[in-house]
């Protein structure tokens, strides 16, 4: 509740910055409150739902991120494309569907797994610091960080520079109108969403890691479409298929990363894992930027994407699996040791 109205008030703020320096404080500040959100909200809807119903929920949880950016770009040609106004009433705007979140995060109960993995705490007189300490837990976080780099070094870099790549004129870029290219983004997010929902479902069938694989397996042949195409009808095909298998991908990721955490740190393994891999990701951008001014933007996209949808297929295989597990059970007091049967 606290994180929300955080990250709620100062999106709305960025609205009235009087300079980029201000500007940049404020998105910092924001970047620390929604980074908190993501591990505390997985955490608690994996918790609150069915074990049998997690995987649905995961692909609609995770692609909340994708409606988000589909609305975000609605709003962009709403509002600048068409009634011509500032970008500071995107700021502004910002703050309804956070006050939204807000409401429902009210509504909702706490955890009854979070309460029962205090009350066991509390009765063997583990300390978190206990958990924290314990080598496998340590070394499942280190490779959950090394998959969490891989998953959004695949989502970054096949967003971030993508609409620069859709609308530039140099560097081999497409040289779309700025119109076309924000309803080529509002194609591709839809395509995001249907991946998302599907493959979260599908995986609780297929088993969470199977599908990560053969999610990002998929994405491996539709690269020269995404990236070579020179018409608009083919980048927008290209970018649908693309996000409709990375972002599949993405949409088990919650009910992935819960079921690998302990009850006692679910709050905190989750959200830590998934920030530093966005935050090592972060220089996928200026990696991709430069291979565009050197080679062009068709090969700066497919010389990134390839290696790490690769990597991340790589990484999923060989790591463990939890499909299904029943939290608050010995299986996840501390941590799973005998679930890949899968």
């Amino acid at each position: 509740m606290v994180d929300v109205s955080f990250y709620s008030v100062i999106g709305f703020l960025c609205a009235f910055a009087p300079n980029f320096t201000v500007l940049v404080i404020l998105r910092l500040l924001y970047g620390i409150g929604m980074g908190g959100e993501w591990g505390l909200g997985a955490a608690l809807s994996m918790e609150k739902v069915p074990a049998e119903r997690r995987g649905v929920f995961s692909g609609l949880l995770q692609e909340g991120y994708a409606f988000g950016y589909l609305l975000a770009s609605v709003a962009a040609l709403v509002v600048m494309n068409w009634l011509g106004l500032s970008w500071r009433w995107l700021f502004g705007l910002s703050i309804i569907p956070a006050l939204i979140s807000l409401i429902i995060r009210y509504r909702v109960k706490e955890s009854e797994v979070w309460e029962a993995a205090q009350d066991r705490m509390r009765l063997t007189k583990t300390r978190i610091r206990d958990v924290l300490g314990n080598p496998a837990i340590v070394r499942r976080f280190v490779y959950l960080v090394l998959l969490m780099t891989a998953f959004n070094w695949m989502s970054h870099g096949t967003q971030d520079v993508y609409p620069t790549f859709l609308t530039a004129t140099t560097d081999h870029g497409a040289g779309l109108s700025s119109l076309t290219a924000r309803w080529i983004v509002v194609i591709y997010n839809i395509g995001a969403i249907i991946g998302g929902l599907a493959f979260g479902t599908l995986s609780q069938r297929f088993s969470r890691r199977y599908t990560i694989v053969f999610c990002a397996a998929l994405g491996l042949p539709i690269v020269p479409l995404f990236a070579y195409s020179r018409t608009a009808a083919m980048l927008c095909l290209g970018s649908f298929l693309m996000q409709v298998f990375v972002q599949g991908a993405w949409g088990v990721i919650p009910a992935h990363l819960t079921e690998m955490s302990p009850d006692a740190i679910r709050g905190v393994y989750p959200g830590v894992t998934y920030q530093l891999g966005n935050l090592l990701a972060a220089f996928n951008l200026p990696i991709q930027e430069r291979l565009a001014e050197s080679h062009g933007y068709p090969f700066a996209l497919a010389a990134t994407i390839v290696p790490v949808l690769l990597v991340v297929a790589v990484l999923t295989a060989i790591g463990k699996d939890a499909t299904g597990i029943r939290f608050g059970t010995t299986e996840t007091a501390f941590l799973v040791r005998h679930r890949n049967r899968h």
